[in-house]
């Protein structure tokens, strides 16, 4: 019997360190490669944002098209349905034979109540997922998902000592594709051009930054200069193509041991560890918490009361609070799709304290605008700071005053993004 496979990627936008494409390519006979773009990502959602704003979407088009060229490059075609994954999966399915479906497993809540679906309406159809996301799979964790320690430090301790597998390499071949001559693909809407960007999508832009950073010095310096305001490589830069996948989270990790094997292991290498250690716990955060990811109480009994002023969180979003550092922050964020972790804790400390509002809007607008944006460390680090999270203090307030001084001393960044 022939199997035919579909290949949904999501966010494994990328050839190396793929266990699930690596498990389409050994299992199928031929295979469908798919990316859904879904129309409710342009949409304006609960919170009053697109999902999908120009920055992000920008990086998306071009980590797909270079998706495109590597899969052509191995005999394939990527498949771009501008569909919903529930329309565009079940439309394929039916009109290919596909008698088994393979992802990447999701953190993603929405993904996997699509995933769920599509499994209920095909229970004839092989459906199999494998991990490509996270550094470490459910069953190498010491403890049940369930019983998810219920700090970043306390996960920390539990996780360290773990062994972390080696990437697998980029696969030699792959099944033939689909004849799908009378396909169109359909056009990509929106400008492509985005000056202001920092970021070149695509998995080879992501492995030749990657080779750059720890071809030199900056790794060694990490913990110093991370909080920064400016700075390219200040931080390592690496959250943009993890967070679609176009980077392996694994890849970083046998770059940063080389580094350290053959230049210097210091404080700093092992902050990066340290930093790539919060962001696994955040996956695992939202496997575990689900939907709930997005509630106004996050994990706590009773929430918060926020005003709900809607030109308030507006004055936000467009950098005129009369808050100088916030507003730096947020003209650099709207108009590049970037702002360092420090200034993100800032203004979501400003804006859940100091002018009362619903973090969940926040959480939203960042969605939107971020180019690095991952469903669970976004939502998570919002609820953190937000106080119905994984912090047993509850609310996290910074000091601007104290902040201002401390990482832009001179006024530079401020004067920089408020020129004008």
């Amino acid at each position: 019997m022939i199997t035919t496979g579909l290949y949904w990627f999501t966010q494994d936008l990328r050839l190396h360190d793929n266990a699930a494409l690596q498990e389409a390519a050994r299992r199928c006979d031929r295979l469908l490669c798919v990316y859904c773009i879904d129309p409710a990502w342009f949409e304006a959602g609960e919170f009053g944002c697109v999902r999908l704003g120009r920055h992000r979407w920008r990086f998306l088009k071009e980590t797909l098209r270079d998706l495109e060229q590597t899969l052509a490059a191995h005999g394939q075609r990527l498949i771009l349905r501008f569909q919903s994954p529930r329309q565009a999966l079940d439309e394929l399915i039916a009109h290919d034979d596909v008698n088994m479906v393979v992802r990447s497993q999701s953190a993603d809540w929405y993904l996997n109540d699509d995933w769920a679906v599509l499994q209920r309406r095909w229970p004839d159809v092989e459906f199999a997922e494998r991990v490509t996301h996270t550094l470490f799979a459910q069953d190498d964790l010491p403890f049940a998902l369930a019983e998810l320690p219920g700090t970043f430090t306390q996960f920390r301790k539990r996780v360290e000592p773990l062994a972390i597998k080696a990437p697998l390499a980029t696969p030699k071949a792959l099944p033939p594709p689909i004849d799908m001559s009378g396909l169109s693909q359909p056009d990509l809407p929106g400008a492509i051009d985005d000056p202001d960007s920092l970021f070149q999508g695509g998995e080879r832009a992501a492995r030749t930054h990657l080779g750059a950073y720890f071809s030199g010095p900056a790794a060694s310096r990490y913990k110093e200069t991370r909080n920064a305001l400016e700075g390219w490589k200040n931080s390592s830069k690496f959250s943009a193509w993890l967070a679609n996948g176009s980077l392996s989270v694994r890849e970083v990790i046998a770059h940063l041991r080389r580094f350290e094997q053959e230049v210097e292991s210091n404080e700093s290498t092992y902050w990066i560890y340290f930093e790539l250690l919060w962001r696994e716990f955040y996956q695992w955060y939202a496997h575990a918490h689900g939907v709930r990811l997005f509630a106004l109480r996050g994990l706590k009994a009773e929430p918060p009361a926020p005003d709900h002023d809607r030109e308030r969180f507006a004055s936000w979003c467009r950098g005129e609070t009369d808050l100088p550092i916030v507003d730096a922050c947020m003209h650099e964020l709207n108009a590049t799709g970037y702002m360092t972790n420090r200034g993100r804790q800032l203004v979501a400390s400003a804006l859940i304290n100091e002018l009362n509002q619903d973090w969940r809007w926040g959480a939203a607008y960042f969605e939107k605008q971020l180019v690095d944006y991952d469903v669970a460390s976004n939502w998570g680090n919002w609820q953190y700071l937000g106080g119905v999270g994984a912090d047993p203090r509850g609310l996290r307030r910074f000091d601007l005053a104290k902040q201002t001084a401390q990482y832009d001393p001179e006024g530079t960044f401020i004067a920089r993004w408020l020129a004008g």
